[in-house]
């Protein structure tokens, strides 16, 4: 299924084919993400999910189709790509002997947005951590208190495109709901996202569209409708099928 691109998308992918010697990656992927929207890209490993959002943080250059956030082309000018985006990663890297505070302030001078101490643990209490953690130093935090820090910096980034690269990994089903309820409030200021995720059930709670990739390819996009959003069984069964299909 190939996407109606719109100059109006902040993420554009048309036909773009990536491949390393011979062996095909992406293989004409096409995708749009509008903005004001989540879409939530799931597959198995070896889909091609981590090089697509390689190629739109600019480190990749594709053989052929075209790409753009924001209308730039992220291969041709990264740092202004960059500049349009704030990229959370599955294994977020932080300053240990640094606190929690620390983190975000240092993080968001690096991107010419630094944000005023109120504004900071705003933003770290509305991604779940606790008070006390704040101003500790986060050599002694865990997987998931570290992903409450990287997720309250992307959030405070006023950037027209955020990148979540498992996003949930690390995170109790508590902390999964809030961090879907700081994704719901993005959306409603107009950012488009783009979610890399193999947790299918909270895709469904937020996103507003789900698509499947296969073999460096969307193969299904579902859009949201109805009270119930997404027929989770089928969007399961899916889901398993193309993960079946790229083991064999």
């Amino acid at each position: 299924m190939t996407p109606i691109l719109s100059h109006l998308d902040p993420i554009l992918i048309q036909d773009l084919t990536l491949a390393y010697d011979a062996h095909v990656v992406l293989d004409r992927l096409s995708l749009a993400v509008p903005a004001g929207s989540i879409t939530a890209l799931l597959g198995g490993n070896g889909a091609g999910k981590s090089t697509t959002l390689s190629a739109l943080l600019g480190f990749t250059r594709a053989q052929s189709g075209t790409i753009a956030v924001c209308g730039i082309d992220p291969a041709a000018n990264p740092d202004q790509t960059r500049r349009r985006v704030a990229y959370l990663p599955e294994n977020v890297a932080l300053y240990e002997h640094l606190s929690a505070v620390e983190n975000a302030d240092y993080l968001l001078a690096l991107s010419s947005q630094r944000q005023e101490r109120g504004a900071i643990v705003d933003a770290l209490a509305a991604a779940g951590l606790q008070e006390r953690a704040w101003d500790q130093r986060l050599g002694g935090f865990s997987k998931g208190m570290r992903q409450k820090v990287a997720i309250a910096v992307a959030l405070l980034r006023q950037v027209p495109v955020l990148l979540l690269d498992e996003p949930t990994s690390g995170l109790d089903p508590r902390a999964t709901a809030d961090f879907n309820a700081l994704l719901a409030a993005v959306r409603e200021r107009g950012t488009a996202v783009l979610m890399v995720t193999h947790d299918l059930l909270s895709a469904a709670d937020v996103a507003d569209r789900v698509a499947f990739l296969e073999a460096g390819r969307v193969a299904l996009e579902v859009a949201a409708s109805g009270p119930e959003r997404f027929d989770v069984r089928a969007l399961h069964a899916r889901f398993q099928i193309g993960s079946e299909r790229l083991a064999a």
